[in-house]
């Protein structure tokens, strides 16, 4: 009978704090040797004394030759990888279409799309080699709101999604998994201090514009990090042999952003 287990080495790309962590320490209760990656160095270090059962490197995921040697690293701290997940990404501009920036659309997607397909392109060979593998990305349920005045955030993870879909047909055949899950709203410090952030400038009350947030979505409640890195856990574990190429949703039914 299966059980909840991840052999390897792990990376985590965007793994040292909120639900990147929880998802690296998730996949270190089931196994897995992890090492994380993040180029905030103070985060890192923090992340790292505090758990020393993970190894880490500073990278900027959107920079290839830093993803490369992160990979290097962590092969020599790990072993061999066969899950990866890629958290990392940027909220990008707030704005409407015709207000927003060449720097601040390209920034974006090198984050979330050109830093996703770096990670995958350094950990697939060893995969393949191997002939298994899991992948999880990190998209959004924004992607199922559209949510205006966000549109290169909305556009990259659509490719993000695009890149789930697309690599899950080509590397089934090496037993390689590709799937991609869709947080909602997160209760974690980010999102605290967004709702307080906007809550001051619309002079309401956190909790009554939170409640306002929590109307639509079905569930009238946030997700936590440990949920969703349960669900990552889940797809990169010995019980998910054939989840490949899917979106699934961590975030109580969103109908609608605001």
């Amino acid at each position: 009978m299966n059980k909840l287990t991840i052999a390897d080495g792990a990376v985590v790309m965007g793994g040292a704090d909120s639900t990147g962590l929880a998802v690296a320490l998730r996949l270190a209760d089931f196994g897995a040797k992890v090492h994380i990656g993040d180029i905030r160095e103070d985060v890192l270090g923090t992340a790292l004394t505090s758990h020393p059962r993970l190894s880490g490197s500073r990278v900027d995921a959107a920079n290839a030759s830093e993803v490369t040697a992160l990979f290097e690293r962590a092969r020599a701290a790990v072993g061999p990888i066969t899950t990866l997940v890629n958290v990392v990404g940027i909220p990008g501009p707030q704005g409407s279409v015709e207000t927003l920036t060449d720097e601040a659309w390209r920034s974006t997607f090198a984050t979330n799309v050109h830093g996703t397909f770096f990670a995958i392109r350094e950990a697939v060979p060893e995969m393949k080699a191997l002939r298994r593998g899991s992948i999880v990305n990190f998209s959004s349920g924004s992607t199922r709101t559209n949510m205006p005045n966000r549109l290169p955030y909305v556009a990259s993870k659509w490719a993000v999604e695009g890149i789930t879909r697309a690599l899950a047909r080509e590397l089934g055949p090496f037993g390689i998994r590709v799937n991609a899950v869709l947080p909602g709203l997160i209760d974690n410090a980010r999102m605290r201090a967004i709702v307080l952030k906007n809550a001051e400038r619309q002079d309401v009350a956190p909790e009554a514009l939170m409640k306002e947030y929590l109307r639509f979505i079905s569930m009238r409640s946030a997700v936590t990090p440990e949920e969703i890195a349960d669900t990552v856990a889940f797809l990169c574990s010995d019980l998910a042999p054939h989840i490949s190429g899917q979106l699934i949703g961590v975030d109580g039914n969103a109908e609608w952003e605001p």
